[in-house]
């Protein structure tokens, strides 16, 4: 073949790759997974895109939850918003409350004819996202559930049963004293303090976080956690405090550096945490059981719930770029995909196929402690208490939460104090968010 001819061929070829690649639509999915988490997001976005030629998903990082869901707002308004955007499970209410911005994921589904079945998701995380009626607003994602870490390592060297987590809260006082006792610097962190000490811990005592079912009833709601169990574990966390039994270590995640970096003994935070921590510490260290429970409040546990994120798709637009949109949101809830992200991360696997995928291949034998969280979220039928929250204002109300708790953790009000000032502001916060949305 002449050299003329190879070239031709060359430049033809070059011309149809560039073709081929410039007509593939892209995809903007806005997200808040950083770390190892994101480069477990930009594996997951590399594979779909490797999949197929049609669509190119771009997964962009934009900080924390608070600030991709601001991000996102902003650029909707702009006209200039992302196809996708990874929001909080406090963003629900928040999310269903901008009219004309959300594309209901059942919506997109039936009018791009995506072959979906709601049937396929694990109840409580499908609950959650939905309509009273049952419609899936938002695809579940990451969806967590808090659990309870401890270190293997400390527990023998404070004399304490290694393969034996406390089950009840007096128990964990015992095991942080001992802890400490033995050069720990701290017994017990709290990671998402108010999701797990304020919100979970009502879920997993049958206890109500607001009236109306916890908001799932409307949004002419009041908060109801200031009740006396409530306040009686707070007090009892701001007196361990005093000998570093207990350790405050920030807001939302930040507390879990304590426990990766071999200080603290015992943690209390997200499924999701388990790979950060198997990184620092390896799996061999870290146990995962159950949430302790105070038998005095209830005889056994309830069910906890859900945490995490999940997938919003905003209006705006092209209607033939939504079809890459659903085919993405198909890939991503399959039971593969659900299953591989489920292992690497420890997130919660939302649909039941990835469970039992997880499970056939015998993950849970060689990891103990990894389906735990499934366990919590299914040990009971939810009741109107521990179905989930769906509260307006509700990033607004946590920070009052955390503002109250930090409070008491710093000695300047006692739990009571703090927990009704909390509940006040909230309701403040909950007629602004009503009022604006009749």
């Amino acid at each position: 073949m002449s050299r003329i001819l190879l070239s031709s061929v060359a430049a033809i070829a070059t011309l149809a790759s560039a073709h081929g690649a410039a007509a593939q639509t892209e995809i903007q999915w806005w997200h808040a997974m950083g770390g190892k988490l994101g480069e477990t997001v930009a594996a997951l976005t590399d594979e779909f895109n490797k999949s197929q030629n049609e669509y190119k998903v771009n997964a962009v990082f934009k900080g924390s939850y608070p600030e991709t869901l601001t991000a996102a707002v902003a650029a909707f308004r702009a006209k200039q918003g992302p196809h996708i955007v990874q929001v909080f499970e406090v963003g629900t209410a928040t999310m269903m409350a901008a009219k004309g911005a959300v594309y209901p994921v059942y919506q997109l589904m039936a009018d791009t004819k995506e072959p979906f079945d709601p049937k396929a998701f694990i109840g409580p995380v499908y609950g959650y996202y939905s309509t009273t009626d049952g419609k899936l607003l938002s695809m579940p994602f990451n969806s967590s559930t808090p659990v309870f870490y401890w270190n293997k390592e400390l527990f023998q060297k404070a004399g304490l049963d290694p393969n034996t987590p406390p089950k009840t809260w007096a128990e964990v006082g015992e095991a942080a004293k001992k802890l400490v006792g033995s050069g720990a610097k701290c017994g017990i962190a709290v990671e998402w303090q108010t999701w797990i000490l304020l919100e979970n811990y009502g879920a997993w005592h049958n206890l109500p976080f607001a009236t109306k079912a916890n908001g799932f009833g409307g949004t002419d709601i009041e908060l109801k956690f200031n009740d006396e169990p409530r306040i009686k574990l707070i007090s009892m966390l701001a007196d361990w405090a005093k000998d570093k039994r207990f350790v405050y270590g920030g807001r939302e995640g930040k507390p879990s550096g304590l426990m990766a970096s071999g200080d603290c003994g015992m943690e209390l935070g997200s499924t999701g945490t388990a790979s950060q921590l198997f990184a620092s510490l390896t799996p061999e260290k870290v146990g995962i059981a159950m949430m302790p429970y105070s038998p005095e409040v209830k005889a056994q546990p309830q069910n906890s719930i859900i945490g995490g994120a999940t997938l919003w798709v905003l209006q705006g637009h092209p209607k033939e770029e939504y079809k890459g949109v659903a085919k993405f949101l198909t890939f991503i809830s399959s039971p593969e995909v659900q299953a591989k992200w489920h292992q690497q991360t420890g997130y919660v696997p939302v649909t039941v196929a990835a469970a039992e995928l997880t499970e056939k291949s015998g993950f849970y034998k060689k990891n103990p402690g990894r389906d735990i969280a499934v366990k919590e979220l299914t040990l009971n039928p939810p009741t109107e208490n521990s179905k989930g929250l769906r509260i307006g204002n509700f990033i607004q109300i946590r920070d009052v939460e955390d503002e109250e708790l930090e409070a008491v953790w710093t000695g300047k009000k006692d739990a009571k104090t703090a927990l009704d000032e909390a509940v006040k502001r909230g309701n403040e916060l909950l007629r602004k968010f009503d009022a604006a949305n009749k």
